[in-house]
């Protein structure tokens, strides 16, 4: 169960909330910031520009969040921690996060 394992990773799901947003937050320029499973491991990380964790072995995507400037310019102005902040508190789907433990969350993403 992903709560389970945020827990025990980070202490708590508040825990993990704020290291996403120091995360992506901080993250200089554009790119995103991501919760992975890196082996049986969850890590928070930011990645720049297009680069994704599917070019990496054993790192699987589980969530993202944009911090390219477009994400947010329009309602947010230059208030980044803001619009994380906002995003984190009432946009994402921790089932959907939950489900992308099995490696597979890549093929659902895809909205073709």
């Amino acid at each position: 169960m992903l709560k389970d394992r945020i827990e025990a990773t980070f202490g708590s799901v508040e825990a993990l909330i704020e290291k996403l947003k120091a995360e992506s937050v901080g993250h200089f320029a554009s790119g995103w910031g991501w919760l992975v499973l890196e082996g049986d491991e969850l890590k928070v990380t930011s990645l720049h520009d297009a680069d994704t964790p599917l070019v990496y072995p054993g790192m699987k995507p589980l969530l993202t969040i944009d911090v390219w400037e477009h994400a947010y310019y329009v309602d947010y102005r230059n208030a980044r921690p803001d619009y994380v902040t906002a995003l984190l508190a009432k946009a994402i789907n921790w089932e959907f996060v939950g489900q992308n433990l099995d490696g597979a969350g890549a093929s659902r993403a895809d909205q073709g």
